[in-house]
């Protein structure tokens, strides 16, 4: 098999019915159904969802993005292998354990393949939900440089690189573009406050102030779960980032706030072995390896880290190609640590895009 077979990265092209263009993100497609098809499915697959509820097709790749950029291989290899299902695999597995825990669904109804969800269309909340529970990266950089106000959030003075801060903070960044909110740029990914957040909630997409409670709370039982799971698999869970969005409620009286997108995966936290943590040594569990590698290897680290040199970073993006043997340590990194995390092997793929159509054949929407 040639190494331009080992992952899939182009994920967009699949013979699907679909409605509209194919959405594709930094790692997944997504291909909405139409009203008929989505009915039809509901109905033959028996999903616990509102009628008139629309569904997607959500493929995963093997892409990996870092700084914003999709990042390729040397020698053909497009992405990382294996990387897209045990993603998949990883988020599956927190979104059980927090339907267990009696928290909030989530827009996955199906996974008919390891690349593959069936999902429900939720109305996105427009803000990531960051926490922090060790300081570090883009926070620790922002510290050092003489910030002490995070997000509205005072830090003391002293802290040390890779501290474990004495409370869970929440560092929240808009999701999109948002335009005409007071104090707030119209760029992507940009620090906001609570304060902000609540003020203009509507803007957010919030229902209401009171759902941005509503999130935090999610947010920290959901961290909670994972930290002490991993906790036993010796990972220290750092910092990860939620998203929510909401659902009609079945009686039609009103919405639910639900988890989407993914939760707990190395490409949305980051892990630390929690041995080399005791021991007075970081060692990344998660995509910050790859950061970190790129930093060291590309010409100037500052292109990647500084966002008023986005144009450069493109151009590097195009240019420079990730060694072999990199791209297949953090393939190692990934699945290692999933099988860790979920205390399950990760599904093998021989042949991605010949899978996930025989996979999807009886939901009726191959071409």
């Amino acid at each position: 098999m040639s190494l331009s077979n080992l992952a899939i990265a182009k994920t967009d092209d699949l013979p699907i019915h679909h409605r509209g263009d194919v959405h594709s993100g930094k790692v997944r497609s997504v291909y909405w159904l139409s009203a008929e098809d989505s009915a039809r499915i509901i109905e033959e697959r028996g999903y616990d969802v509102t009628p008139g509820t629309e569904l997607a097709v959500m493929v995963i790749s093997d892409r990996i993005s870092a700084y914003e950029i999709i990042w390729q291989g040397e020698d053909g290899l497009q992405g990382v292998p294996g990387k897209g299902a045990s993603l998949n695999a990883t988020a599956l597995h927190w979104f059980d354990e927090f339907e267990k825990a009696g928290l909030a669904g989530n827009h996955i109804l199906e996974s008919p393949h390891p690349l593959v969800w069936i999902v429900q269309k939720a109305q996105p909340v427009m803000v990531e939900g960051i926490a922090r529970q060790y300081i570090t990266g883009s926070m620790w950089r922002a510290y050092e440089s003489g910030e002490r106000n995070i997000c509205g959030i005072d830090l003391p003075e002293g802290l040390k690189n890779g501290q474990r801060l004495d409370e869970l903070l929440i560092t929240p960044s808009t999701k999109g573009v948002l335009k005409g909110i007071e104090g707030v740029p119209e760029k992507d990914d940009v620090n906001v406050s609570r304060e902000q957040i609540v003020n203009n909630f509507e803007a957010f997409a919030f229902h209401s102030p009171d759902d941005v409670a509503l999130y935090e709370k999610l947010l920290s039982q959901g961290i909670k779960i994972i930290s002490d799971h991993a906790a036993k698999a010796g990972q220290l869970l750092v910092d990860t980032k939620f998203e929510f969005g909401y659902i009609p409620n079945a009686s039609g009286d009103g919405h639910s706030m639900i988890y989407i997108d993914e939760v707990g995966t190395l490409d949305s936290s980051r892990f630390w072995d929690a041995t080399a943590y005791a021991d007075g040594k970081i060692v990344e569990n998660s995509k910050e390896m790859f950061r970190k590698f790129l930093c060291d290897s590309v010409p100037e680290a500052d292109v990647l880290l500084n966002k008023e040199r986005m144009d450069e970073r493109e151009v590097l993006g195009q240019a420079y190609k990730v060694p072999v043997d990199a791209m297949m340590a953090v393939s190692e990194l990934y699945n290692n640590t999933a099988e860790q995390l979920t205390g399950k092997p990760m599904p093998k793929i021989e042949n991605a895009r010949e899978e996930i159509l025989e996979a999807l054949a009886p939901f009726g929407i191959v071409r």
